[in-house]
């Protein structure tokens, strides 16, 4: 069946269709298993599990295995059918998983961190095993000799971990709000650049390599475009959640991109849309549209005998203004505000009523995300968080792509 691509979101809801429960704590990571009608999931609960679909239709774990800590990052490869589950004390488990998925055998333990492990990446070409960890700093191991050829530190908590293939650039956010860009060697590694945009911490990340753009999700419950290829430093603002932005997937073909948050929020952004770059808020000591002084404008406040106001900013022009000049509230699609936002009177009088039409879906989980995958040629998600349940989802109806040949998820 070929693909059908659509340049819009579609209209329709996520279809739940299975719902898995019995960890007994946290789910940390649920993965699709690729071709098969399976989750991997990993838990606080120091349990890896492997449920696989049953003739009933109900999910079934094939695989029960405890850890000796807490699982906190996991990462698969479907072709080797190798994982690697991070823990709270720091150490990274490989195991390989049988044809069958029935049984999964132990092959090493790599003492990665000294803290939590917080992302895992596996690299096949260069068999390298990256990842980041609450001990600030990004690792990469020989998966080969299970040694450990370098380390970069930072100066807060590293919590998420995208990777680049081909170049072997390493993007790493941090709980200080900050992505820094690496260049990883066999043997050390160089800063290429820090991008820095978010008012909170890093929580997700996400790398496309086609287009070269880096999606980064935080707990200001913004999202950020970054245009990594373009080298101009372009940034696009996405603000439609209400709560921390927890996992993010551009879905390439369809120029969309799908988030989750910790509300339960599940959010389907149409970037095929010539977007607006939000402005740089300007900084003044009075208002730039009445000249009204800031109340830290003591010598304007004393000459003209007026109490000072507080500052604003329009987030339309990025002109500092007051209360009285920015009483108007508006959405801006365009610009990445699908919810009101502040506006000064002369922006707000200039956006149409077709300027406000939302350029991305919102739907409702109805638990606790704490981190999403998808298995694009599916369109099948999955979503699990700190309710214990994992959540299998139908995202076709949303993101209108299927690429399976003959699938239906149904």
């Amino acid at each position: 069946m070929a693909a059908e691509i659509h340049s819009r979101p579609q209209s329709s809801r996520p279809v739940l269709l299975s719902k898995i429960e019995g960890h007994q704590d946290a789910v940390t990571t649920a993965l699709l298993i690729p071709k098969e009608d399976g989750v991997i999931t990993a838990s606080e609960d120091r349990t890896i599990r492997v449920w696989l679909k049953r003739d009933s239709g109900q999910y079934w774990p094939s695989i029960y295995h405890t850890m000796a800590s807490p699982c906190s990052a996991m990462a698969y490869h479907h072709d080797s059918r190798r994982v690697f589950v991070g823990q709270d004390d720091g150490a990274v488990m490989e195991f390989h998983v049988s044809e069958d998925f029935n049984k999964m055998n132990f092959i090493k333990t790599y003492p990665a961190h000294q803290n939590r492990v917080s992302a895992i990446i596996f690299s096949l070409a260069t068999e390298w095993m990256v990842s980041t960890g609450h001990d600030k700093c990004v690792s990469w191991m020989c998966t080969r000799s299970g040694d450990l050829l370098g380390r970069h530190f930072f100066t807060s908590w590293a919590s998420c971990l995208q990777y680049d293939f081909d170049t072997q650039y390493a993007f790493v956010g941090d709980y200080s709000g900050q992505i820094t860009l690496l260049k990883l060697e066999q043997n050390t590694c160089s800063v290429i650049t820090t991008l820095k945009g978010h008012e909170g911490s890093i929580a997700c990340l996400w790398w496309d390599p086609i287009q070269r753009l880096l999606f980064s999700g935080a707990s200001d419950n913004s999202i950020i475009m970054w245009d990594i290829g373009g080298r101009k430093g372009r940034t696009l603002l996405l603000q439609g959640h209400h709560d921390r932005v927890q996992s993010l997937c551009y879905l390439q073909l369809t120029r969309q991109l799908v988030s989750c948050s910790s509300d339960g929020g599940i959010a389907v952004w149409n970037m095929d849309v010539s977007r607006e770059e939000a402005p740089q808020w300007l900084e003044s000591d009075s208002c730039q549209k009445c000249e009204q002084p800031f109340f830290w404008n003591i010598k304007q406040m004393w000459d003209t005998k007026t109490l000072g106001l507080r500052q604003h900013h329009c987030r339309k022009c990025g002109q500092a203004v007051c209360g009285k000049c920015s009483s108007k509230r508006s959405s801006y699609p365009v610009m990445g505000f699908e919810f009101q936002v502040r506006m000064c009177d002369s922006c707000y009088d200039s956006i149409k009523e077709e300027d406000r039409t939302s350029l991305a879906t919102f739907h409702e989980g109805k638990h606790n995300i704490s981190h999403m995958s998808m298995d694009v040629a599916r369109g099948l998600m999955v979503t699990c968080g700190t309710d214990r349940v994992v959540k299998i989802w139908d995202m076709t109806p949303v993101v209108g792509c299927s690429l399976a040949t003959g699938f239906s998820p149904h």
